[in-house]
């Protein structure tokens, strides 16, 4: 069986990973000169006019830096390694990328934490002891219920279960994670069921972490492993894909045709019917494939000269009430794993800090709202570190209104991987495989496994 795999990004790489390991023939198709998709990993052999053009064709633009784009990419750079967008990992060595790396023979290092909480006071962890004994019994009850209690919490808002099981601890716990977990700051379109499937997904002593490297490493590892055992990448883009009878059975390639017993693309599920035609597929299905909608978010990274030992390697999470975005209350995370000297991310002596603010794509590309989401960035960071500014080299602040594939939202359900077209199958984080972004992305791989043993 000859398989053709749309796009080299982690769903792509993890798809393409297991297909060879099932005993297909596979050759992935990727348009850029990297892989990885949007879990890239850049350092200072980039350019400023090739960083420019890469945040355009990955749906961002950098609105603030201190001091110019220009100047930082001048030289200030020099030694770091930035990603591309903000990224943790859920779940450290449970996480679905490290699982299916590992069914593979491949280790993937990681830098693991706990949360802490910036509130009127800092605590880390944010859930002592004490807590959680007091809610162990209501969090037992929600994550070991039964797969098809969890389900039916599926069209259930976490507003509604805030109202019925939010006091206390417990109801700022239930106002911070389901935002974290889906980066969506609207309780009212937030799954209860979708939060606790990917809950689950979080527990250990690592509840967040982050690869030894940049997150592409995880896409170069993936890659290896598949060029190691006779799968092709491939750097051209592809055309269309050729539909017929109802079934996929190749692609084009600039002016030549390609056979392929099935067809798997990693697009964003939205971009779909720019290599296929829209005729092909129901008009009920492509319209509302055409209508899903992203995430958002404003991201920064703060190169700095000094670092307190305290916060090395930890992840921090905050609540601000009222800033104006769709939901009100935004919550965003400090991360100070790749400040860590074992992320390989600075050179000696350098520190960077990875911050974000969940928005709204829409909130993402209006400059004046992103203004505010980074004074609210700022403003904790400065909490964790006072007078921070004094210590920094230079601030990039990315924004990007398409950080996830599809929001996990009651409103936007995700669609499965199989499509109504005959060996066509669409992965990535705009499926609904458990998780959310690189989680959702790699375990979109495994459901594509399941439907072709059906």
């Amino acid at each position: 069986m000859k398989a053709c795999v749309i796009g080299a990004g982690v769903a792509g790489l993890a798809s393409a990973s297991l297909l060879l390991k099932e005993g297909y023939e596979v050759d992935i198709y990727e348009k850029e000169d990297m892989v990885g998709g949007r879990a890239l990993t850049i350092d200072n052999s980039i350019s400023y006019g090739d960083y420019i053009n890469l945040l355009k064709r990955f749906d961002m633009y950098v609105p603030f830096a201190e001091p110019s784009l220009e100047e930082i990419f001048g030289g200030l750079i020099g030694g770091y390694k930035m990603d591309l967008g903000f990224h943790l990992i859920g779940g450290g060595e449970n996480a679905a990328p490290l699982r299916i790396l590992s069914s593979l023979g491949i280790k993937q290092e990681i830098i693991g934490s706990r949360i802490g909480f910036i509130g009127k006071k800092v605590d880390y962890p944010y859930l002592s002891t004490l807590d959680k004994m007091k809610m162990l019994p209501r969090i037992l009850q929600l994550l070991f219920s039964r797969k098809e209690t969890i389900r039916a919490l599926e069209s259930v808002s976490m507003e509604e279960t805030i109202k019925k099981y939010g006091k206390g601890k417990m109801k700022l716990t239930l106002e911070l994670f389901p935002r974290l977990i889906t980066t969506v700051n609207d309780l009212s379109r937030i799954s209860t069921g979708e939060t606790f499937w990917a809950q689950r997904e979080l527990m250990g002593s690592h509840p967040v972490s982050y690869p030894v490297g940049g997150l592409n490493s995880i896409a170069k590892n993936f890659s290896s492993w598949v060029e190691k055992n006779g799968g092709k990448i491939i750097h051209q883009k592809v055309e269309k894909i050729i539909i017929e009878g109802g079934a996929a059975s190749g692609i084009k390639v600039g002016n030549e045709e390609k056979e392929y017993d099935i067809v798997i693309s990693s697009l964003p599920a939205q971009d779909t019917f720019s290599i296929a035609s829209e005729k092909n597929f129901p008009e009920e299905w492509a319209e509302k494939i055409k209508n899903l909608e992203g995430t958002g978010s404003l991201c920064a990274y703060y190169a700095l000269n000094e670092m307190d030992e305290n916060l090395m390697g930890k992840a921090f999470v905050f609540i601000e009430r009222n800033a104006g975005v769709e939901g009100n209350d935004a919550v965003g995370m400090i991360d100070f794993k790749i400040a860590d000297s074992a992320s390989g991310m600075s050179p000696s002596g350098k520190y960077l800090v990875q911050a974000y603010v969940i928005c709204t794509p829409e909130e993402a590309r209006r400059r004046k709202k992103v203004e505010s989401l980074r004074e609210i960035m700022d403003k904790y960071m400065g909490k964790l570190i006072p007078g921070y500014e004094k210590k920094m080299d230079w601030c990039i602040y990315p924004s990007i209104w398409h950080l996830d594939g599809v929001a996990k939202t009651i409103d936007n359900e995700k669609p499965p991987v199989s499509t109504p077209v005959r060996n066509f199958f669409i992965v990535g984080d705009s499926t609904n495989a458990k998780g959310v972004g690189i989680n959702c992305a790699a375990d979109s791989a495994n459901l594509l496994m399941a439907e072709l043993k059906k």
